[in-house]
């Protein structure tokens, strides 16, 4: 609801036309109809004298008239003159409704038509003036650069939004999410498709080469499990001989030098071998109906693991944390990268006409259809609210407007009416 409460300062301008200035200037007005009371009743008895004191009491009197006529006419605008119920008078405050279904209409008929906000945006080029807003050079320091204060205030909107949320509950809905879209993904032919390119490009080689050093690394740090297993395998004549460790040893050796020989030789027998199971994979993975069905068990099983669902709600309450931390430090790489992206938008903004079009055609578009579906409501709004203030509140907000200029009026009468009534004694006995 509206509030009663003593109106802002209004400006016209740049300068402020408050309620005491306007009193300050009717204090003028009721000044000057004093005084030419004054003259008039001090004037009346030196008529005789001389012929001037003719003109000044005409002068004194004519303005008299004309002040008292001009006071009430600005006075019936906004109250009753000397409080009595003269008819025709307060016509603000009597008229009160009618004024804002007028503002109302007036608003509507000018401005929010869906034809007048059309063509009041095709003159407008939105997109170049938000480009050279995005791009202004700060005036006072960054403080004061638009994409300072843009970024600024997006990133605390983030964090509050961030904080606000119930973490768990947030987390629990962007991973429903997440699988929900994951379940529809068919991941085994796109897997295949993936792992065909790479071989084609020859991608898949520090692949092999990764495999091959853990497969070392594996085995150097269970190399005695190993000796154990083989201990545990070998005839006990060979034990009791003590070949059991010279045959264990000089298995682990083979299996080095040969993972070293795949590592070393990229034409090797056993990286053809790899290769080819690569291509076999990847074949299945597009077209053999029971690896396909296996690798959809697989993710389903994953997606509907509680382990699963634990271990994303950590990794996402680390990059909520995260994401309130950085959106917190002015100077964090995430302001830094949204200042300079806005920037490069407002330089794209005023050299590209194409996007320009785009732009201020979607502005236009959108101007239109708010018009077009909320003008009526925006409309019917501004008079609900201007019907909802008391008389007292639309008088002091108008008087306080227009005020001062209104007592001009009546300084301009008593002037021009003094005038009229010295040039009104003038014909009469000089030249009647």
């Amino acid at each position: 609801m509206a509030s009663t409460a003593n109106p802002r300062p209004l400006t016209f301008g740049g300068e402020p036309l408050t309620a005491d200035r306007a009193r300050r200037m009717r204090w003028t007005a009721t000044g000057m109809l004093a005084a030419m009371a004054a003259v008039f009743v001090s004037t009346h008895g030196l008529l005789g004298v001389h012929p001037a004191w003719g003109y000044i009491n005409a002068f004194a009197e004519a303005a008299m008239v004309g002040g008292l006529a001009d006071w009430f006419a600005v006075t019936a605008l906004f109250r009753h003159p000397l409080s009595l119920p003269i008819p025709h008078t307060a016509i603000i405050p009597r008229n009160k409704d009618r004024i804002a279904d007028t503002m109302a209409q007036f608003l509507q008929e000018n401005f929010l038509t869906p034809a007048v906000v059309a063509r009041r945006m095709a003159a407008m080029n939105v997109a170049r003036a938000l480009g050279e807003f995005l791009t202004a050079a700060p005036e006072r320091g960054e403080s004061s650069d638009p994409r300072t204060r843009i970024t600024s205030g997006a990133a605390e909107l983030l964090a509050e939004v961030l904080e606000s949320l119930d973490p768990e509950r947030l987390g629990n809905q962007v991973r429903s999410g997440l699988a929900g879209q994951i379940a529809k993904l068919e991941i085994a032919p796109l897997a295949g498709r993936m792992l065909e390119s790479a071989m084609v490009d020859r991608r898949h080689q520090p692949l092999i080469d990764g495999f091959v050093r853990w497969a070392g690394l594996t085995i150097e740090d269970n190399e005695e499990t190993l000796r154990e297993i083989i201990h545990g395998r070998v005839a006990g004549v060979l034990r009791w001989a003590g070949l059991d460790k010279t045959i264990s040893s000089n298995v682990l050796d083979g299996l080095y030098k040969l993972l070293a020989e795949v590592l070393i030789d990229p034409d090797h027998p056993l990286r053809f071998k790899i290769e080819e199971g690569l291509q076999k994979l990847g074949q299945d993975l597009q077209h053999d109906p029971e690896t396909r069905e296996r690798v959809e068990s697989l993710k389903i099983e994953l997606l509907e693991n509680p382990a699963v669902a634990e271990w994303w709600l950590g990794v996402w309450e680390r990059a909520r944390l995260s994401l309130i931390r950085r959106a917190r430090t002015p100077d964090s790489m995430m302001g830094q990268e949204m200042r300079k992206s806005l920037a490069d938008l407002g330089v794209a903004l005023q050299q590209d006409a194409r996007l320009q079009h785009q732009i201020n055609r979607f502005a236009r578009r959108t101007m239109v259809g708010i018009a077009t579906r909320y003008g009526g409501q925006i409309v019917k709004l501004v008079s609900e609210t201007v019907k909802r203030w008391d008389a007292t509140t639309i008088t002091d907000r108008i008087e306080s407007a227009v005020g001062r200029d209104l007592q001009f009026i009546r300084i301009n009468g008593t002037i021009v009416g003094g005038l009229v009534g010295m040039s009104l004694h003038f014909l009469t006995t000089a030249v009647l």
